[in-house]
């Protein structure tokens, strides 16, 4: 489609672009109001499952997406995933329990690998790599103002609506995304029909539901030297080897194996894992923090979250067009994780008595760094490979970025989980939940911390007496909650300092004038490790 003129590719680009705003909205909106979701229908030690199960989903629909519209190209994967993720939010919003909205998240999770995927292929489609920065910045963009309204419009409806209304809320847009799609979106002249690697998607699946599954559960179910977590880590071994050994002799591998051989890929999806692994200690716990330690509602907590969004809406696209201006990005890439890694460390030195003028200066920084570091790595990723190889690479990316984020999401619960429990036990007076007035059962479970509402019209009801045990238990409450985000946002920032690490190895390499599968310069100077 790189022939077309610019303004037919800027009709397909607005059409996809409401096709990704619709889907990031759906994502970014169930952040900020999960946890009043969860105090509603319970389930608080399955939190984390409801953003794994989307990333697992997604990352195995997204990398088998990525190679089929290789093929058969982006838009019928685009129209079926808008469909699926409709019908997934639509079912969310009927849940009744932890359990069924895990599910009904899962299936969102399909629909919103296709669109991912196909997505952000549609750009390396309509544009050569030295184009691209301007449109990455602009996709990031799309994403930002995705966070600017989601979080808060999220925040404001539990507060004052039925908490379904965060699913269905954005429907109507997934409708008139579908037909822009329909209508402005161009056909594809198929290429030659090739087999589809099942075996190796079903192994990939395998490996990383295994993979899942063992940082879930150790130290959260089972010890970490237990015969259960062992081998759910060795199925993850022994699968790996396994899809290795299949993609080596597979006619169409769902992920070709040589192009790990181009260093600039290889090196570009492992900070992309890094940077899913780091970054969703932002997005999932500063909610927990501002509204379980400092007290404010889900509202106030969408609201600050802006701070984050406004300058990573900002950075993306000021970094996006100058990339494209001077066809340089890893200095860009360098000093984008480096602000990252100094918003996260300011996010582990938040104490109870910390302020929100302070959370949002964190975020400020934090969300500098995500605006110009994000859009990079698939532009670098893209600008490695042939043309003919796009929508697998850019998948290959993007399921490096998400194995990364449920990797990430299930180990910082766990170093959450563990660090609270250790401060409950060192803080806590003996006997004190033993001794509580009726009326105050609940108040056993640190997970009351999450409605602040909630807490205040409890405290209300009770005796003086019984006031100042209450204080006393949720001052120790929101310590130990504290406590253990500060582990979470430190073990963040060593992830993403680990990322700016890698990045000064990156191999910078011309950015293409074409998508001419030809013009293989780039390949050339960026192989081998």
């Amino acid at each position: 489609m790189e022939h077309l003129d610019m303004r037919k590719k800027i009709t397909i680009m607005i059409a996809v672009l409401s096709v990704l705003l619709f889907s990031a909205l759906n994502m970014t909106i169930v952040g900020t109001s999960l946890p009043k979701i969860i105090s509603k229908i319970g389930g608080l030690s399955y939190f984390d499952w409801v953003f794994t199960i989307y990333m697992l989903t997604s990352s195995i629909t997204a990398i088998l997406v990525g190679k089929l519209s290789d093929i058969y190209g982006r838009k019928i994967f685009i129209l079926v995933g808008i469909a699926i993720f409709s019908l997934g939010s639509l079912l969310s919003g009927f849940s009744t329990s932890i359990i069924q909205l895990i599910v009904f998240r899962g299936i969102q999770g399909f629909g919103g690998g296709m669109i991912m995927s196909t997505s952000f292929a549609t750009v390396g489609d309509l544009f050569s790599p030295r184009e691209r920065g301007r449109w990455q910045g602009v996709l990031g963009a799309t994403f930002g103002v995705a966070s600017l309204f989601g979080p808060t419009l999220g925040g404001y409806i539990v507060d004052h609506f039925d908490w379904s209304w965060v699913f269905w809320v954005f429907l109507p847009i997934g409708v008139v995304a579908f037909f822009l799609i329909w209508q402005l979106y161009p056909g594809h002249s198929r290429r030659e029909k090739e087999p589809i690697d099942y075996a190796g998607s079903l192994v990939l699946s395998v490996m990383i539901t295994s993979l899942l599954l063992g940082f879930s559960w150790a130290d959260e179910k089972y010890p970490w030297g237990s015969p259960q977590i062992i081998g759910l880590f060795g199925v993850t071994i022994i699968s790996l080897i396994l899809f290795i050994l299949i993609e080596r002799k597979v006619k169409s591998p769902v992920v070709p194996l040589h192009l790990f051989q181009n260093s600039v890929f290889t090196l570009s999806n492992i900070i992309s894992f890094l940077i899913g692994m780091g970054m969703f200690s932002v997005i999932m716990y500063i909610p927990f923090f501002v509204q379980g330690v400092i007290g404010a509602s889900a509202t106030v907590s969408g609201l600050i979250e802006l701070a984050m969004t406004l300058s990573m809406v900002l950075a993306s696209g000021i970094a996006g067009n100058l990339i494209t201006k001077t066809g340089k990005y890893k200095k860009f890439a360098v000093l984008g994780l480096m602000l990252m890694t100094t918003g996260m460390i300011l996010n582990a030195l938040l104490t109870v008595e910390s302020t929100l003028m302070r959370v949002i200066i964190n975020l400020i920084v934090t969300g500098l760094g995500m605006g110009i570091g994000f859009p990079v790595f698939n532009l670098t990723v893209q600008n490695a490979v042939k043309h003919k190889f796009l929508g697998v690479a850019t998948a290959t990316s993007q399921l490096f970025r998400e194995i990364g984020g449920t990797v990430g999401v299930a180990v910082m619960g766990s170093v959450m989980g563990t660090l609270m429990a250790s401060r409950l036990a060192e803080k806590m007076p003996a006997g004190m939940t033993d001794q509580m007035p009726p009326g105050m059962e609940e108040m056993k479970d640190p997970q009351v911390l999450m409605n602040p509402e909630q807490l205040e019209q409890v405290r209300l009801t009770l005796s003086e007496q019984a006031r100042q045990m209450f204080d006393q238990l949720i001052a120790v409450f929101r310590e130990a909650l504290s406590y253990s985000l500060s582990g979470v946002f430190l073990f963040s920032a060593i992830i993403v300092l680990l990322a700016v690490i890698s990045a000064f190895f990156l191999k910078e390499i011309p950015l293409r004038s074409t998508n001419f599968d030809e013009e293989t310069e780039g390949e050339k100077e960026g192989a081998s490790l």
